[in-house]
């Protein structure tokens, strides 16, 4: 069989709501025929009518009646149509449901599910990760897998976990990456672990997200093209963060690349490279480096776009230039 990256979603949504009945969906037209903005719903609301439903246009009230709904015993997966829309719901989300157990001592397990990232003719307002604004505060747990098998596992831990998670799910993987077998029977990695998704000896190339194919990418191209021998790492979880993963990757190759489709500013490529320079700046041959969006709001203009998001080339390069330092 053959799954998408948006087929394993809605299977762990399915599975989970059959599984728990204190398992709802609350979304912007994500219950009926339309199914969503990208129809990753679609059909579950025919199986479930009572725990798939329709939410008002405000971000600020699905999150706060899921943070209710939470603390009152249930399990509230909630869709923002795009993940640039969780600035509406800041408050909610940074305010209440990452304080609630330290403040009150019980747990607020809800999902928040955020269609991440860039598509051509987006522009600002469609196209945004906001990993780094809901990581900078302790109490969320914020994901983003990369591949099927991690979209299927990491939403059904998201949903069975005790705290409040942000699941990031890039909108240009949804019907473009597409994996052989059933993501039930991969590997289980747990939330909070990295993995090493390319093994190397030159570099450690770090990404998450849709970026981390523009690495294996790059790594391929570095193999076949100038005998680059790359280490991959997926970080898949931004927070918490694996740096132990991280460490032992870069004691092994002596160089570091990241690369994310996020701004470089106070981004999650700051904070691993901050982190490594101070655990581990003893064991490096050359200075970290970090291949970022530019530092401009995401044009519409497809031209504009393509020069504003990072590619494989680009990683190849900063590669090169790390291993020739």
């Amino acid at each position: 069989m053959t799954m998408s990256y948006l087929e394993a979603i809605r299977l762990a949504l399915e599975e989970s709501l059959d599984e728990d009945p204190r398992v709802f969906l609350y979304g912007q037209d994500i219950a009926g025929q339309f199914g969503g903005a990208f129809k990753v719903t679609k059909g579950l609301s025919e199986r479930f009518s009572t725990r798939v439903l329709n939410a008002p246009i405000s971000e600020d009230a699905m999150a706060g009646i899921a943070i209710g709904a939470a603390l009152d015993g249930m399990r509230p997966v909630i869709e923002f149509q795009f993940a640039d829309f969780a600035s509406l719901g800041f408050n909610q989300l940074v305010n209440h449901a990452a304080t609630t157990f330290w403040r009150t001592g019980r747990s607020c397990p809800i999902v928040v599910r955020l269609p991440v990232g860039g598509t051509v003719g987006s522009g600002p307002f469609h196209c945004q990760m906001p990993e780094a604004w809901l990581s900078h505060h302790p109490g969320l747990v914020v994901v983003s897998p990369a591949t099927v098998a991690d979209a299927y596992w990491m939403l059904k831990d998201a949903i069975a976990c005790a705290d409040p998670v942000i699941f990031c799910e890039h909108k240009y993987l949804y019907r473009h990456l597409k994996e052989t077998g059933d993501p039930r029977h991969a590997e289980h990695i747990p939330l909070g672990s990295a993995v090493v998704r390319r093994v190397g000896s030159d570099c450690t190339l770090i990404s998450y997200s849709a970026m981390l194919h523009e690495c294996l990418s790059a790594a391929g191209m570095l193999e076949h093209e100038h005998g680059v021998a790359v280490e991959v790492v997926d970080l898949r979880c931004v927070r918490p963060l694996d740096s132990q993963t991280i460490l032992d990757s870069v004691a092994k190759t002596g160089r570091v690349v990241m690369a994310t489709e996020a701004w470089p500013f106070g981004g999650i490529a700051a904070e691993v490279l901050a982190q490594i320079a101070t655990e581990a700046f003893h064991l490096l041959d050359a200075p970290p480096v970090r291949i970022c969006a530019q530092d401009t709001p995401i044009p519409v203009q497809p031209d504009l776009y393509a020069a504003h998001r990072p590619h494989a080339e680009d990683i190849v390069d900063a590669v090169l230039e790390t291993v020739r330092f």
